[in-house]
């Protein structure tokens, strides 16, 4: 029996890349999924919703595959901090964030198309800012340019640099797919990995 397709339902070159350090061959499709924010919903459970509403959403139309889902909600306090869109929101949120906590809740869903199982995992990752100048946070987004990152910043990258700590069980959470929950996912569901 050949092995499942693995389809990543995301187009985020980010979650691509860490996906490709487990696995050469997936398929990238986009998913069509609304993402409101529910009325009292908690940062965890809308990171969870949303990864397994992607991954359905996308296994609904495959066969012989898992069928990958994720999605990130940053808070900072009672605030969540979408993808900024722009220079003007990435500045308004790293002035927000300078000395304080950012919390990231990555969902993670893997949806066998085989046999209808879904299996779900959700990483806490916590950032403590350094205090940050504003010819700090200029030059970081003259350098990186993160308007398409949740909490304007990109880990992999020069952002690093403007952390005092990172609290987490996996860094690559942090850019979009915790590969050490993904990884045992994968195995759950039957996938030799080395």
């Amino acid at each position: 029996m050949s092995p499942p397709r693995i389809v990543l339902a995301s187009t985020s070159r980010y979650r691509a890349g860490l996906l490709r350090r487990l696995l050469d061959d997936f398929e990238q499709v986009a998913p069509a999924v609304d993402e409101p924010e529910l009325h009292e919903e908690a940062p965890r459970d809308r990171a969870l919703r949303l990864a397994s509403a992607k991954a359905e959403t996308i296994a609904a139309n495959r066969h012989d595959a898992l069928v990958i889902g994720s999605d990130q909600v940053a808070t900072l306090g009672n605030a969540i901090l979408h993808k900024p869109g722009n220079v003007e929101n990435a500045r308004e949120q790293l002035r927000a964030s300078s000395g304080n906590i950012v919390d990231f809740f990555t969902g993670l869903c893997v949806t066998d198309t085989r046999d209808g199982r879904r299996r779900t995992a959700l990483d806490h990752t916590r950032v403590a800012f350094r205090e940050l100048t504003d010819p700090e946070i200029e030059r970081y987004l003259a350098l990186e340019n993160p308007i398409d990152c949740a909490g304007s910043f990109k880990s992999e990258g020069a952002g690093i640099a403007l952390f005092e700590q990172i609290e987490t069980r996996d860094p690559t959470a942090l850019i979009g797919l915790p590969l050490i929950a993904l990884a045992r996912l994968l195995r759950e569901s039957g996938l030799t990995l080395p």
